[in-house]
């Protein structure tokens, strides 16, 4: 049981930047040059560097204070990236490390993962990780933090500015949706190591599963997983609740595992870019792990990226029934293209789709069940945080989608605490019975309509009121005062 193709975007790294660099030097086509490929392979407009250097060198030569080429070369590729989509960016030799650590799933930091504003002024929590310390913290999906150890972020350098040594501690200044203030979260770096994986059984034979990010290996930690639980079951569970709430996604390919595990057969994702080497189809391998048993996958405005990659997959083959609230809509995928001076740049290379053929970019994936964030006894109205615009389709230059802006879009919740887990395990054990619940409850409050209607009966007692008799008394009153008063005015 093995995904059939185990090559990944990630790792076709140099060849792409190989033909990056040839593009250069390839003059221009005549005639037939409308093709976009041919498009993309003409000549570099020279005119356009001209420019370019033109303001490079006043920079350098008339700016109030002098600046290091190499900054001011990295500040251009940053600006350079900055226009094109909120998930291309340029990595120093320092933050393309810390990336393939995160990758791999261990790291110096407090475990959150963050998306850089267009003016600089704030970061962005798309998700903290489970058991991090942004997590313990109570840091929320969807909080801005506005400076860090009271340093304004556009003040801040670093593309990874939470990193540290483990032990240290730094304060974080956050702007949540419902406060009215921003406020202070202390919160002390530790060696993150990753779980990417965790299980437990919900019932006897119905089992749990919880995947809050995609990394290297993340697949092979889903199978032993499974097999734990079908041990507990006796040999074969009855279902399995499949949670990929806040999971922010991470590697592909990891996703791509899963969803292989999980299905006999059926196309998986495909993916599309201007070049070859972006376009990629990923298909099943026979041989599912749970033997058919049922699956529910729970998401929210969180799940994000991968995660998507594997909700649309299980879903689109009929495996599994998505519950929670619609997902985050980034449908596309990066592309790592190291340079030969340490630093990288991570560049949106192509959209992904799902078996159905369809990109959820910037509309997400719509559950089959909707659940609303739950409030608890003495809580803020305020929270959990309403994240109504928590979504790609709100990231300042992202990706314009194929469906965007479709009628009756609404961006999803974050859906915190074991409630949607309840409602993912009876929607498992019988499904439409939360739909059932969520209308009987629904029915049980008609009391906006009885108070709306008792005022049309105050006007015909109104009208008897009114008595014909007011008329004549009034004319004759009327009439002959005013005229007489009225004449020796001019």
């Amino acid at each position: 049981m093995r995904v059939a193709r185990s090559a990944t975007l990630l790792l076709a790294l140099v060849p792409a930047l190989s033909w990056a660099q040839q593009t250069a030097q390839v003059p221009e086509r005549g005639g037939d040059a409308a093709s976009t490929e041919e498009a993309v392979t003409s000549r570099v407009p020279l005119d356009e560097i001209r420019r370019y250097v033109a303001v490079y060198n006043a920079v350098r030569a008339a700016y109030v204070e002098p600046v290091e080429d190499k900054k001011l070369m990295q500040s251009a590729i940053r600006g350079l990236l900055l226009d094109l989509d909120p998930h291309s960016t340029y990595f120093d030799k320092e933050d393309a490390e810390a990336f393939d650590e995160q990758a791999e799933g261990a790291y110096e930091g407090i475990g959150v993962e963050l998306q850089q504003q267009p003016d600089n002024s704030s970061l962005k929590v798309i998700s903290p990780i489970d058991d991090t310390p942004a997590a313990k913290a109570g840091i929320l999906a969807g909080d801005l933090i506005i400076a860090i150890d009271g340093k304004p972020i556009s003040a801040i350098e670093a593309t990874e500015p939470l990193r540290g040594k483990a032990g240290s501690k730094v304060i974080l200044t956050i702007v949540r949706e419902g406060k009215l203030k921003p406020f202070d979260v202390p919160i002390t770096r530790e060696t993150i190591r990753v779980t990417s994986v965790r299980s437990r059984m919900l019932e006897p034979g119905y089992g749990y599963i919880r995947l809050s990010t995609f990394q290297a290996d993340t697949g092979a930690d889903f199978q032993k997983h499974v097999a734990q639980l079908q041990q507990q079951a006796g040999g074969k569970l009855k279902g399995l609740v499949l949670d990929l709430r806040s999971n922010p996604g991470g590697l592909l390919t990891a996703a791509v595992q899963v969803a292989d595990d999980l299905l006999d057969k059926g196309n998986i994702v495909s993916t599309r870019g201007r070049i070859a080497i972006s376009d990629a189809r990923f298909d099943a391998t026979p041989g599912d792990l749970l033997k058919g048993a049922p699956v529910v996958v729970l998401a929210d405005a969180g799940s994000a990226s991968a995660s998507e990659v594997l909700a649309g997959a299980l879903r689109d083959n009929g495996r599994a029934r998505v519950i929670g609230s619609r997902t985050f809509g980034k449908g596309s995928v990066q592309t790592v293209l190291p340079l030969d001076n340490g630093d990288s740049v991570k560049l949106t290379t192509a959209r992904y789709y799902t078996p159905s053929g369809k990109s959820i970019q910037a509309t997400g994936i719509v559950p089959d069940v909707v659940l609303v964030p739950e409030k608890k006894p003495g809580e803020d109205d305020d929270l959990p945080a309403s994240l109504s615009d928590y979504s790609e389709a709100t990231l300042p230059g992202h990706l314009r989608g194929d469906e965007e802006g479709g009628e009756g879009y609404q961006a999803g919740d974050v859906l915190p605490g074991d409630g949607p887990i309840n409602d993912a395990l009876a929607e498992l054990k019988q499904p439409g019975s939360v739909a059932a619940k969520q209308k009987a409850e629904a029915a049980k409050k008609p009391v906006p309509k009885v108070e709306a209607k008792p005022k049309p009966e105050a006007k015909p007692e109104a009208k008897p009121e009114a008595k014909p008799e007011a008329k004549p008394e009034a004319k004759p009153e009327a009439k002959p005062e005013a005229k007489p008063e009225a004449k020796p005015t001019p």
